[in-house]
């Protein structure tokens, strides 16, 4: 660990305890080097006495979601709750959780899809204006200020076939088209009246955005060769976007969804040509050698990637949307590169400039960060719209401490442009941005424990990203401190002199996931020192800041609750305070569940979070019980005394 650790915080482990104390001399001792070193007081601050010595520097950021301020007096004002395997959602004493426009529900009460018969036998028209399935990221805009009333944009991931089909296959057009439509995006608009949230239907704002929806293609890589098909010879238009997991969102009032395991939905009907294997860019991002699952490649060439090699190449970009313009098509920003995108968390320089992290979600790749070119102008609607369109995307490197297990070091950025030597092998931009990966792998990027959510505090600017877990890990550094990784870590880092443009970091571990309940051989395997009995968790995934600086971490994990996993229960949603590094239990979820995306209201007295797949393995009738079938769903959280959500 990098902070001193008082030994009444350790685990009762002896060999726990003899490990985070070596640990601690470490931290000790790297601290000297730095200071020998002239590496700066700001490093050592940062690197010993928590987020403390950050101070401001963020006052010229927009906060995200919200006004309201930090909170006065403790951060974590919430009695934590213990564990739990039951087929429903637990919350904090004092807070109530009530269900929100599960899948299938209707957006317009006239036409295809205003009823849901909930057996799997509406169509693809039905469900093109429904609630997708697998909702994911999350974000509330606030019509005019309000905290009462806003539309809420949110993430399909994928869909659980099982239940989206009476006989839970695709095995006809409709039916991929059902499939197709069930993905995406929906823009709802919600509204409080007498204390209870409900969709507007047949609001003017409602939409839903599928895999079948046009979509542009901006920015560097937009019309060249690599992103044309014989449908497109432009290379500017593509149908869709798929396997939207998280997501972000801009000072300017867009949304940001990231497509993620596009790979899946490509494969091939013409196994047995031995002339047509997939090439390198294919097999780096794991398109399919054969047939796939959804049988997409079955009913449209352009899922077959003999038929149309680049279509895969359109897909794996951030899209972003405006809300509360109807007839806006989506734009596909390419230079943001191209990766299996997990959510996009921004930061705003002195200078105005752009920045948005990024995680490439597989075990083994890389954090990314784009700077904009342009500089943001709050309220300047023209220059705004498409600053994503141009600037620098870079690649993460976490280079070790000075003693290894220090679990901290310095990072830096490398550039993925043409300019840079290193990828002359790479024929344009276009190129670099459309095989990020290989880029990436060419400049000696650090490969991560499966980069996954990143946020940034609304006040200091440190940057934190779940690494969910990485159980094929066989090697070790710093940042990924363990092989066979089940359990997963959060490392967090600040950017030299706190702009979010420089090229240089300082990181450590804010928490090391682990299961002290249980015997560990590697004493690792625990968990950090703010890990205990009461707050044991495995795979961070969803996370986030509210107004106040409480960092929410979300659960995307194994379920069992035996073997390495024992006592963990359901997947869950804890809270945790930056510079004391306390964490607290706030939320379970259902059976076979998924805990993911969050946000706020202006006021902060309404959380939104997401709750996926439940049941994926048949054995949850969440949220309706009985026997009807799971359905994903939103989350409405407030407190019963109607405060800020965490007090």
């Amino acid at each position: 660990m990098t902070h001193p650790i008082d030994s009444e915080d350790l685990p009762t482990n002896p060999s726990h305890n003899e490990h985070f104390q070596r640990v601690v001399e470490r931290a000790v001792n790297r601290r000297g080097f730095l200071l020998k070193t002239g590496v700066g007081a700001a490093a050592v601050g940062f690197l010993s006495a928590g987020l403390t010595g950050c101070g401001g520097g963020g006052s010229d950021a927009p906060v995200a979601g919200g006004s309201t301020p930090p909170a006065a007096g403790p951060l974590l004002g919430f009695t934590a709750i213990p564990t739990d395997t039951g087929d429903r959602v637990t919350v904090a004493p004092g807070y109530t959780a009530t269900v929100l426009a599960p899948w299938g529900t209707p957006l317009f009460s006239t036409g295809p899809g205003a009823t849901w018969v909930g057996d799997g036998s509406e169509d693809a028209a039905a469900q093109a204006r429904q609630m997708g399935d697998n909702h994911d990221g999350i974000h509330y805009f606030a019509i005019n200020g309000k905290s009462d009333e806003g539309l809420l944009v949110m993430n399909h991931e994928y869909t659980n076939l099982q239940y989206l089909f009476t006989n839970g296959v695709v095995d006809s057009l409709d039916d991929a088209n059902k499939d197709l439509n069930a993905h995406g995006v929906a823009v709802v608009h919600v509204k409080r009246t007498a204390g209870t949230w409900a969709v507007v239907v047949d609001s003017a704002y409602n939409r839903r955005i599928t895999g079948n929806t046009l979509m542009q293609l901006t920015g560097p890589a937009a019309g060249d060769a690599l992103l044309q098909t014989s449908a497109d010879p432009t290379g500017t238009a593509v149908f869709g976007t798929l396997n939207n997991c998280g997501n972000g969102w801009t000072p300017w009032g867009t949304y940001l969804t990231c497509e993620e395991n596009f790979n899946q939905y490509f494969g091939t009907t013409n196994t047995a040509n031995p002339g047509q294997t997939r090439d390198a860019n294919m097999v780096r991002y794991g398109l399919s050698s054969g047939t796939t699952s959804r049988k997409y490649e079955q009913y449209f060439d352009r899922f077959d990637w003999q038929k149309e090699p680049n279509e895969a190449n359109r897909f794996g970009w951030i899209v972003e949307i405006d809300p509360f313009d109807v007839n806006a098509t989506p734009k596909k920003r390419t230079a943001l590169g191209r990766i299996k995108h997990e959510n996009a968390a921004y930061a705003i320089a002195a200078d105005g400039r752009v920045v948005v992290y990024m995680g490439d979600d597989q075990a083994n790749d890389y954090v990314y960060k784009f700077v904009s070119t342009g500089r943001y102008i709050a309220g300047d609607i023209v220059n705004n719209r498409n600053l994503l369109d141009s600037g620098t995307l870079y690649v993460a490197k976490f280079n070790d401490g000075a003693t290894t297990g220090d679990m901290m070091g310095t990072g830096e950025w490398l550039p993925l442009t043409a300019a840079n030597p290193a990828l002359s092998a790479f024929s344009s931009q276009a190129d670099i941005l459309v095989r990020t990966r290989q880029a990436a792998d060419a400049l000696g990027a650090t490969p991560m424990d499966r980069p996954e959510w990143v946020t940034v505090h609304p006040q200091t600017r440190e940057v934190y990203v779940t690494l969910t877990n990485n159980s094929g890990r066989a090697t070790t550094n710093d940042a990924n401190p363990r092989t066979g990784n089940v359990y997963g870590q959060i490392v967090r880092w600040r950017e030299a002199g706190n702009d979010p443009t420089a090229l240089t970091f300082e990181w450590d571990i804010f928490v090391l996931a682990g299961n002290p309940t249980i015997a560990q051989a590697n004493p690792l395997n625990n968990g950090s020192s703010n890990v205990t009995v009461d707050n044991t968790f495995n795979s961070p995934d969803g996370l986030g800041f509210d107004n106040a600086g409480r960092l929410w971490i979300q659960t995307d994990g194994n379920y069992s609750n035996t073997g390495n996993y024992a006592n963990q229960g359901n997947n869950q949603m804890l809270c945790a305070d930056p510079v004391t590094k306390e964490i607290r239990r706030f939320l379970v979820g259902p059976v076979e569940c998924e805990v993911t995306g969050l946000t706020f209201t202006p006021d902060s007295k309404t959380l939104f979070i997401n709750i996926q797949h439940p049941g994926e393995g048949g054995n949850s009738h969440w949220p309706a019980g009985g026997t009807a079938r799971p359905r994903s769903a939103t989350l409405v959280i407030t407190k019963n005394d109607g405060g800020v959500i965490g007090t």
